[in-house]
């Protein structure tokens, strides 16, 4: 059984500067609070609990307190209370996101309507969103676009969630510029996310069996799946050696691998090991 490993699989440059920050920080011997996790993968999040950095709900007294931001980023007004509370910031959020703050906040002084491309509920469009007073239009997918919301809009700015598929983009847009006379589009997708997604457009078709890594609540590993099981049946997604079922493997020949933007490399080189090991049985 032949194993090929995605060139693009694992840690994005985000992730690796968060972690590092992360880590950084817990080593400076003060108490440090974090919103969340770090990123969204459970092994990540185990080795940052490790650390001391402790995850919390809600701010309090920040005197002599360190808040990390997270990779996904959080909204101004975030920020702002946590100063006021006493806590330092450490801002651990991907370059890229913040590239996709600035715009929006320039493209509201400028009177757009901002349109974002996104998961609602994601953590990096609830930041996003909070870098504007006025409210953001989020559009999943070309069937969620709400035509009231749209209805008399002239000018509107649209961003995207950095790990969006360029497909599901491409058909929004299809749907807004007829309505929208003045849609100004910024493609926000980032370079490790395309460089992702332009593997796992191949891979699928050059192997019997496909294995994406990451966790079920990373947004960029569930649009990796998507692609590959709309390409090859036979796509698995796991999290862990631990998912990894013999059967999938029947008569395989060729087997591809990619991984999720926060699946750490240990993570992947344990998958690697196993299937290796497998096909030697």
């Amino acid at each position: 059984m032949e194993i090929t490993l995605a060139k693009s699989a694992g840690f994005c440059f985000g992730v690796k500067r968060a972690v590092k920050l992360a880590q950084q920080t817990a080593l400076q011997g003060k108490p440090v609070e974090m919103l969340g996790d770090i990123v969204h993968n459970e092994a990540v999040v185990k080795e940052i609990k490790k650390t001391g950095i402790v995850k919390v709900n809600h701010l309090s007294d920040g005197t002599g307190k360190t808040l990390l931001i997270r990779a996904h980023g959080t909204g101004k007004a975030t920020i702002t209370k946590a100063r006021e509370l006493g806590y330092r910031i450490i801002d651990a959020t991907c370059p890229k996101v913040k590239e996709i703050h600035s715009i929006a906040r320039d493209m509201e002084q400028k009177g757009y309507r901002l349109i974002i491309i996104g998961d609602k509920d994601h953590d990096e469009v609830r930041g996003i969103i909070g870098q504007i007073h006025s409210p953001a239009i989020v559009i999943e997918n070309p069937d969620s676009i709400s035509p009231d919301k749209i209805k008399n809009l002239q000018r509107a700015a649209v961003v995207v969630q950095s790990t969006q598929s360029l497909e599901n983009v491409k058909a929004i847009l299809e749907a807004l510029r007829p309505q929208i006379k003045d849609l100004m589009f910024f493609n926000t997708i980032c370079k490790a996310t395309r460089d992702r997604q332009k593997e796992i457009k191949t891979l699928p078709l050059q192997n019997d069996v496909m294995i994406i890594i990451g966790s079920k609540t990373s947004a960029n590993t569930k649009r990796l799946y998507e692609i590959s099981k709309s390409l090859n049946q036979r796509s698995y997604w796991i999290e862990s050696t631990a998912d990894l079922q013999k059967e999938w493997f029947k008569d395989a020949r060729h087997v591809g691998i990619t991984a999720g933007a926060s699946t750490p490399e240990e993570s992947i080189q344990c998958i690697v090991s196993y299937l290796k090991q497998l096909s030697t049985d």
